[in-house]
């Protein structure tokens, strides 16, 4: 299995000429990883590398890796310890330089591509209700009556946003299906790695495992009153007592996040980080939005740590950036104490923003081993100050889920199997992007449109409300509308000829609150192409910017950015001028236009990454 769908990341990367990466090994019930399967990239000019696998200070392998490119290895794990259903270990890198060199650039570094554990054994199947949930889950399929209850779409919804936000960064496929007539489980058993939930409304309250061939099915079931309180269960630490093939949850109440003013980057996710090298050490802090629970603004850091005092022969500068842009810099001192508060421009922010942090030194360094290096410190006991930000910072769909916070509601058509669908597919998107769990609640789609909370509003034949304007929409066969393409909000068209219906997840900024809506022109298979398509690619999510993703048959949806009044804030205007000058000179293919012209970009890091 790839370490990427066990949440480790895609590559393990080790800068610099020694270092040294932690990887936590998921390992369900009755396997064992026994190696780690890599191709080795070495920095260049490099001569070799040693690779040493350590665990609580003992080694458990060490293999050498020759000059020669893109190298297979196979690093042991064997006699690795699992606690908690983990191992955890410790790849140390040291890479052998060239005759008479000493200076690693931070960009050099080796790199594990694509790497993967290797199991022993046959996973053991759940006989109890706290060990269903197994340590590496590939599927999770959700099962309703065909036609559910609001009780049964919300437990369904909860579910999905719970078990996506307990994997992390595992890549967990959710599949919902309708349940058989009358019947409380599917007819076909999940396999290895996988597992079944069927939800359904009755008046007994229980969480049960059901069958006892292969991997067994799990029923949720209770009134309206109690039943997503039973899904609570399968997620919670109370699950972990739940020694048995039925157990009955009593209240769980899900506290929504408040939004601090005030917090510091170790509450953020941010324990601190360290940084060693010979002349220019740097490290990376990550500001995440969703760990504030709210879209915020004017975010200041006091940025508090140290760097190793520089020689008399040296000369520097503590630089303070964001992506390619410095923020601040300042000149080194004899202290090496760093304390200085740092403002984020807003236009910088995105939903996860990088605080970049390094010492530029330049001196004689001498020979190789003449010069001490520098270890630049920053705490993560830093201070960090933010404000709410109305309309959101950045907008669009980068202020999402952050701008869903802490609690939304899902309108939807209750009884619909499909708009259940449809939320549990969007749920799972955004819940990805969030680094705590999302509060949901599913309501008719009425009260979800008049409501003054944040809300996903599911309409997959059309939308049809006057309350909230949409950035792109369009009635019957009459033209498509633009908000605005030319950077000052003016409405404008879009004719084809013959007409084209499209399907699109569009956000608004409704009042104080943020609103996504799902919906089509009458073409409700559109809407599910362009949901499948962002759940295709885990990372899709990530990068969506604009603010209109809009599906056409046959092409793969594109992202729009269009003005809404002058809380909107447009970086491809340009673009979208070109769009009106193409429709001046009579060129109205629609969709060529939109791929050519209006296709928008992201440079987002994904956290972690």
């Amino acid at each position: 299995m790839s370490l990427d769908s066990l949440g480790a990341g895609e590559n393990l990367a080790f800068p610099g000429q020694q270092g040294s990466t932690t990887v936590t090994i998921p390992v369900p019930e009755g396997l064992t990883p026994t190696d780690i399967r890599a191709t080795v990239q070495l920095p260049p000019n490099a001569q070799g590398a040693t690779l040493t696998v350590v665990q609580d200070g003992e080694t458990l392998s060490s293999i050498d890796v020759p000059s020669a490119d893109r190298t297979p290895v196979t690093i042991g794990l064997r006699g690795a310890e699992v606690i908690d259903n983990a191992v955890i270990v410790t790849i140390r890198s040291f890479v052998v330089p060239p005759p008479g060199f000493c200076v690693f650039d931070e960009t050099d570094q080796l790199t594990l591509l694509t790497p993967s554990v290797v199991f022993s054994g046959t996973e053991i199947a759940p006989t109890v209700v706290a060990d269903f949930l197994p340590p590496i889950l590939q599927r999770l399929t959700i099962a309703t009556p065909a036609t559910p209850t609001q009780a049964e779409s919300n437990a369904a919804v909860a579910l999905a946003s719970a078990v996506v936000g307990y994997y992390g960064e595992q890549p967990v496929d959710i599949v919902m299906q309708t349940l058989p007539e009358g019947q409380s489980a599917l007819t076909t058993p999940s396999t290895a790695l996988e597992r079944q939930v069927a939800v359904i409304e009755r008046p007994d309250s229980a969480v049960t495992l059901l069958g006892t061939l292969g991997v067994p099915a799990l029923l949720l079931s209770g009134p309206a009153t109690d039943l997503t309180n039973q899904t609570r269960l399968l997620t919670s630490d109370m699950s972990r007592l739940a020694v048995s093939s039925k157990a009955v949850a009593g209240p769980l109440r899900a506290s929504p996040q408040l939004p601090p003013d005030s917090t510091t980057l170790r509450d953020l996710g941010e324990p601190g980080a360290s940084a060693t090298a010979l002349t220019d050490p740097k490290v990376s802090i990550g500001l995440d939005q969703t760990r504030l629970g709210r879209p915020t603004g004017d975010i200041k850091v006091n940025l508090k740590g140290s760097y190793t005092p520089l020689p008399p022969n040296y000369g520097g500068q503590v630089v303070v950036s964001v992506g390619d842009e410095v923020v601040t810099r300042w000149a080194t001192e004899p202290s090496g104490t760093i304390d200085k508060m740092i403002t984020i421009p807003d236009r910088l922010l995105q939903r996860f923003t990088d605080l970049n942090v390094a010492v530029d030194a330049a001196g004689d360094t001498g020979a190789c081993g003449e010069a001490s290096p520098i270890t630049l410190d920053v705490s993560g006991d830093s201070p960090v100050q933010s404000s709410p930000a109305t309309p959101p910072v950045p907008p669009g769909f980068q202020s999402v889920p952050q701008a869903l916070m802490p609690e939304l509601q899902i309108g939807l058509t209750v009884g619909s199997f499909a708009d259940t669908a449809r939320a549990v597919s969007i749920i799972e998107g955004v819940q990805r992007l969030s680094a705590v769990p999302l509060g949901t609640s599913v309501v008719p789609l009425e009260t979800a449109t008049a409501s003054k909370l944040p809300a996903i509003l599911i309409a997959a034949d059309n939308w049809d409300d006057p309350t909230i304007d949409l950035p792109v929409s369009k009635s019957g066969n009459n033209p498509i509308d633009l908000a605005g393409v030319d950077g000052n909000g003016d409405e404008t068209t879009l004719t084809l000829d013959p007409a084209v219906n499209f399907g699109s997840l569009q956000t608004v900024v409704d009042g104080g609150r943020t609103v996504l809506v799902a919906t089509s022109t009458g073409a409700p298979g559109q809407l599910d192409a362009l949901l499948g398509w962002l759940g295709a690619d885990r990372d899709r999510w990530v990068r969506l910017n604009g603010n209109a993703l809009v599906a056409v048959p046959d092409r793969d949806p594109v992202a729009l950015t269009v003005d809404i009044g002058a809380t909107s804030v447009t970086s491809d205007s340009e673009d979208n001028r070109s769009l009106i000058r193409w429709i001046g000179a009579g060129v109205l293919v629609a969709i060529a236009i939109v791929v050519a012209l209006i296709v928008i970009r992201s440079r987002r890091r994904e956290p972690g990454s």
